[in-house]
């Protein structure tokens, strides 16, 4: 996808839309067999199968994405066309129930998710200079709670003008939203919820789950006006880079030196995999929680590789071969990964039940406080505030590992993964701490 778009720019000419440089009359070929299969209801429940579903579909709605004037200017172009269109055959089982069934396998089941942002995750933090990575890292947290305290304030003010108490707005609407999603967020707040009130925990999710839909649908296309602003505002933006003076990285310096090889690439995977197995292990056996928090596998991934990398551990040419694969999967595989999230857990019918005027109103505004606050804390520590706000902000107010993905696709800041994935992981369970406590204090 990324050649592709480059190729896109040059001269305008009609040899440029071109999808994944396969030629038209193939590419439509592919595209009549897909279809076919999945029509007749013959699609083999395996993964070749849910690739060529995903890439084929994908494509095509990618390309015609980012053509439509304004939508692709202000929108997010090819991967929010591909995000909603899956979300519309999730949602009014547009294709066979057989295929839907083997997308939601492949995303979930299959782990595909988990290799995604694996991936993702060993890539852009070995990328990062190992000299800035340190104080990357100690200044994002004050960003995360900066995004916390100012979602917390605007939607309190919003909230008084629509009749909702501050304790309503605090407990129904911000926890939720800001809570690091639906599994690692609103399902373990909703026992926290009911053990504190008496209440049932569906009680809580049914308008919680709607709320944080809403909310996250709202992240997205926020995400995508903030790229246009940058490109506009070029001193607020790295333009994907987080922390202002990282412009030369270690593994570009590295790059002059070393040749990529084909085996790096593959080494790359394996290394990725591998820290994904050192997370599991921790987070499943070793050292599942910490103070009562429970820490996720990614989160500790971050921390692995991090360290891997402020101590030099890892052969430049492997780190090469991480840096190239991130950029391959967060690229040309962006688009499969927003059909697929979109197709897998975008449930429209879900968002309509809690689609009221002050509802969306009161969701907008925590969404824009948590940007703020955490783009004017990240600009005071040495960050670039879209960046920051992208990332501390909304990547806390989105709804978990999936909605980082449809956030900074629609930034088109993806190598920003790491900390959006801080921000959900780690800032998922410090609003799990303060859900316990307002909680009790509130409503017990």
């Amino acid at each position: 996808m990324g050649e592709t778009k480059i190729s896109n720019e040059q001269a305008g000419s009609k040899k440029a839309f071109r999808i994944y440089n396969i030629p038209w009359p193939l590419y439509i070929a592919m595209l009549g067999i897909v279809l076919a299969c999945i029509y007749a209801n013959v699609v083999p429940f395996a993964l070749p199968a849910a690739l060529a579903i995903l890439l084929v579909l994908s494509a095509i709605l990618g390309e015609v994405g980012d053509r439509i004037p304004i939508w692709n200017e202000y929108i997010g172009g090819g991967a929010i066309l591909a995000f909603l269109v899956g979300g519309l055959i999730y949602t009014y089982e547009w294709m066979p129930k057989q295929t839907i069934d083997l997308v939601i396998h492949f995303f979930d089941e299959f782990g595909y998710l988990d290799l995604f942002v694996s991936v993702l995750i060993t890539g852009s933090v070995l990328a990062i200079n190992r000299k800035l990575l340190l104080k990357a890292l100690t200044g994002y947290f004050p960003a995360i709670i900066g995004g916390i305290i100012m979602a917390s304030i605007f939607g309190v003010a919003i909230g008084l003008i629509f009749g909702k108490s501050p304790v309503e707005i605090l407990t129904l609407y911000m926890l939720p939203i800001m809570g690091g999603g639906t599994g690692a967020g609103a399902i373990p707040m909703s026992e926290i919820y009911a053990s504190a009130t008496g209440e049932t925990a569906e009680k809580f999710l049914s308008f919680a789950l709607p709320i944080l839909t809403i909310a996250n649908i709202l992240c997205i296309f926020t995400a995508s006006v903030l790229n246009k602003i940058g490109n506009v505002k070029q001193e607020w933006t790295g333009n994907g880079e987080l922390l202002k003076g990282n412009t030369e990285l270690d593994v570009d310096r590295q790059e002059q030196k070393v040749e990529l090889k084909l085996g790096d690439v593959g080494a790359g995977l394996a290394l990725a995999c591998t820290f994904y197995m050192l997370g599991t292990l921790f987070s499943k056996f070793l050292l599942p929680s910490i103070l009562g928090v429970k820490i996720h596998t990614y989160a500790y991934m971050i921390v692995f590789v991090a360290l891997s990398n402020v101590f030099n551990v890892i052969p430049s040419n492997m780190k090469q071969g991480a840096k190239r694969l991130q950029s391959f999967f967060g690229s040309n595989l962006l688009w499969l990964q927003m059909l697929a999230v979109g197709m897998a857990l975008t449930d429209f019918n879900e968002m309509l039940t809690a689609l009221t005027i002050p509802n969306v109103i009161i969701a907008g505004f925590i969404v824009v406080g948590a940007f703020v606050g955490s783009a004017l804390v990240g600009y005071l520590v040495g960050f670039y505030p879209i960046e920051a706000g992208i990332s501390a902000g909304l990547c806390m107010a989105n709804r978990g590992g999936s909605g980082d993905i449809a956030v900074l696709g629609a930034s088109k800041r993806m190598a920003l993964i790491s900390y959006a994935q801080i921000s959900s992981r780690l800032g998922g369970a410090l609003i799990l701490v303060l859900a316990s406590i307002m909680f009790g204090i509130f409503l017990g």
